[in-house]
């Protein structure tokens, strides 16, 4: 055994916080997630290959609050734009490893915890798997809502996990054979994932086979079933550098002979690409490019693994192994556990500098890695991709999670939550700003927004114009295009703030739309016409700011930017609202499983209220689904019934109309 160099030290983490460290909560048994009381809590689904042979969507309560509504966004790379100048652009890719939460007990759309891994570096990666799985309670493991949401809003591919352990972290060969089971000409667990990929929504699995003792005949079956599977698609898998194709668990750092059946076997494409071991070096990666090539396949098919659980900013990676200066990639990047910025954080602001320093280095800013370190963050090898390709496009820079929430700047919540799904495309940019004096810091802030938890804020020593890149965009301008921005600023006129928008006909160079004066210190809208330039496209947004005299502690927040076609369009509100089922918390707090009729339309999300005595309302929660868990619902003095509500935000971000039912509560004498 190579402890460093496996997968298995995410296995001991997952057991261990399933019970195996004194003090922490048992294991839960390994059953499906179905049994739930009608109105508790939905999980994120996980099974053992027998047991996902009992799993119906119609019969799993839970099954409806696991779907992600969020199709997977087209996206592209302007090599011209690239923040670095070292950084390629549709080349080396990444896939990230990341557990967001224990296998069990993962709650399916958020919860009232702030402190979450809220990625928000979607522009690096490629595909994201939803890392997780145990002996203990189940190898098999879906990914939740709320992240296929996020990651298909930013065009990122998502897998679940298929995790085989080692028999020594409790690894059991029959459950390698039971994936393998056959009913005739058919592999009953690989019809059951494809399954649940396609209701579910999202494309494909990682499989994680490290349990030993196989032979030759169970890995040919193990190649079978996937490209059976993948015949039933559409299904995609990533296949991970461990089982060979003599059945041992032997890892290679490399595609070769013993492995390379398992990506591509004749002709037949048995995977979609490879997690190499983490052991790989200059020789193997060079030689796993040769045999990807020989066989047909790209070498961007391939990941290079870097285990960042274990080494954080790991200083022994050898990057010019996969990506040489000056020169094509040679391989992709695949990162093991980079959540370990969250994990290993003090605080928010903390998190949020780890992950700075890990995606786009020590100074913040993607243009330069500043820094001779070995890590200088992953932007100085990557170029940036945009989801930004289609009107409507609009940002609160709401960053899934917060201390509270407010809509069109009124503080409707308060209380931390997460919830990925209502998550907004991240700026593509972060950060890089343009100054001949002394430059702004720009920042995502958790104390005031516009719409959600958070808004951007610019804030520093102003005392020259500054230019923020915040996104590149392939948007066309048509006769109705209109550009909107709502801003806050520190006093009224306190500074000249423009909208910045290159075309793509210059991409690099900028226009400047004045907003004009504000005035005063709440939230302003501005709507901009761009029809002037009806026939071009946007390539890049972004703002200036600039002061007629110097102002020492500037501060400026933007609540909302949006490129869309005429008028904000109007939204059908939702129908059909109805309570699935409740449960009695106590004598005065309900939880709810609710559902409704989708709204015509498009609609970005839902926002659920409870409307209280006095005709105020109180914020719940958002989701994309037509169904959403209150994990709180508090009773207002001696009321009988209280008002639930739900209404539709459309992709422009109207609102309609609210669709409402009573939930009744017991008498309290």
């Amino acid at each position: 055994m190579r402890p460093s160099r496996l997968l298995v030290p995410v296995v001991v983490t997952m057991v261990s916080l399933a019970g195996a460290v004194p003090g922490v909560r048992a294991a839960v048994p390994p059953v499906a997630p179905s049994a739930m009381a009608s109105g508790d809590q939905p999980y994120a689904s996980y099974w053992h290959p027998n047991t996902i042979l009992s799993w119906d969507p119609a019969t799993d309560p839970d099954a409806r609050f696991n779907r992600a509504r969020v199709p997977l966004a087209p996206r592209a790379s302007d090599p011209a734009l690239r923040a670095n100048p070292n950084a390629r652009a549709g080349e080396g890719r990444i896939a990230s490893l990341v557990s967001f939460a224990p296998t069990s007990r993962n709650p399916s759309q958020g919860s009232a915890d702030p402190s979450y891994y809220a990625f928000s570096y979607w522009q690096y990666v490629d595909t994201l798997v939803f890392w997780g799985g145990s002996a203990s309670e189940g190898l098999i493991l879906a990914p939740n809502a709320t992240v296929i949401d996020a990651a298909h809003r930013n065009g990122v591919k998502v897998y679940g996990t298929l995790f085989f352990p080692p028999t020594v972290y409790g690894g059991q060969l029959q459950w390698v054979r039971d994936f393998v089971q056959k009913s005739g000409n058919s592999y009953p667990v690989a019809d059951k994932l494809v399954q649940v990929a396609q209701h579910y929504g999202f494309e494909g699995w990682f499989i994680n086979q490290e349990t030993g003792g196989g032979n030759t005949a169970l890995a040919t079956e193990v190649r079978r079933a996937l490209t059976y599977a993948r015949s039933r698609g559409p299904v995609e898998f990533m296949w991970y550098d461990a089982m060979t194709e003599s059945g041992a668990v032997a890892w290679q750092d490399a595609l070769n002979s013993s492995n390379d059946a398992f990506l591509q076997d004749g002709s037949v494409r048995v995977s979609d690409s490879m997690f190499l071991d983490f052991g790989w070096n200059s020789s193997k990666l060079a030689s796993s490019r040769r045999v990807a090539r020989g066989l047909g396949r790209s070498e961007y098919e391939l990941y290079a693994g870097i285990d960042t659980e274990a080494n954080g900013y790991n200083s022994s990676v050898d990057w010019n192994a996969a990506f040489p200066a000056d020169q094509p990639h040679v391989t992709g990047l695949g990162l093991y556990r980079p959540e370990w910025t969250w994990k290993s954080s003090s605080s928010r602001a903390d998190f949020y500098q780890r992950e700075a320093r890990y995606w786009v280095g020590p100074t913040g800013d993607p243009s330069s890695s500043g820094t001779t370190a070995p890590w200088k963050g992953l932007a100085t090898y990557v170029a940036e991709s945009t989801p930004v390709v289609a009107k409507p496009f609009v940002t609160t820079f709401n960053a899934g999670h917060g201390d509270m929430y407010a809509i069109e700047g009124e503080q409707v919540a308060t209380g931390g939550w997460n919830n990925l799904s209502l998550q907004d495309v991240p700026p593509t940019y972060r950060w890089v700003v343009q100054s001949s004096g002394t430059k702004l810091t720009p920042s995502i802030d958790f104390s005031d927004a516009y719409e959600g938890g958070s808004s951007l804020r610019l804030s520093g020593r102003l005392d020259a114009a500054n230019t923020v890149r915040l996104y590149q965009t392939r948007l066309p301008v048509n006769a109705d295009t209109r550009l909107s921005i709502v801003v806050k600023a520190p006093m009224a006129g306190a500074a000249r703030v423009a909208a910045a928008v290159a075309f793509a006909d210059d991409p690099t160079s900028f226009t400047y739309l004045d907003i004009g004066a504000t005035a005063g210190t709440a939230w302003e809208t501005r709507d901009l016409d761009l029809s002037a330039y009806a026939g071009r496209t946007i390539a890049q947004l972004g703002l200036r700011i600039a002061a007629d005299t110097q102002v020492d502690a500037y501060s400026l927040r933007i609540g909302r930017l949006a490129v869309h076609d005429g008028p904000v369009a109007a939204v059908d509100a939702p129908s059909g609202l109805s309570v699935l089922g409740m449960t009695d918390v106590s004598a005065i707090r309900k939880s709810l499983r609710l559902a409704w009729n989708a709204a015509g339309g498009p609609v970005h999300h839902y926002d659920v209220f409870r409307r209280g005595p006095d005709g105020g309302r109180t914020y719940l929660g958002g989701t994309t689904n037509t169904a959403y868990f209150v994990a709180q619902l508090d009773r207002a003095g001696g009321e009988l019934r209280t008002t639930v509500e739900v209404e539709a935000v459309g992709a422009e971000g109207g609102r309609s109309a609210a669709t409402g039912t009573e939930v009744q509560w017991s008498d309290l004498d």
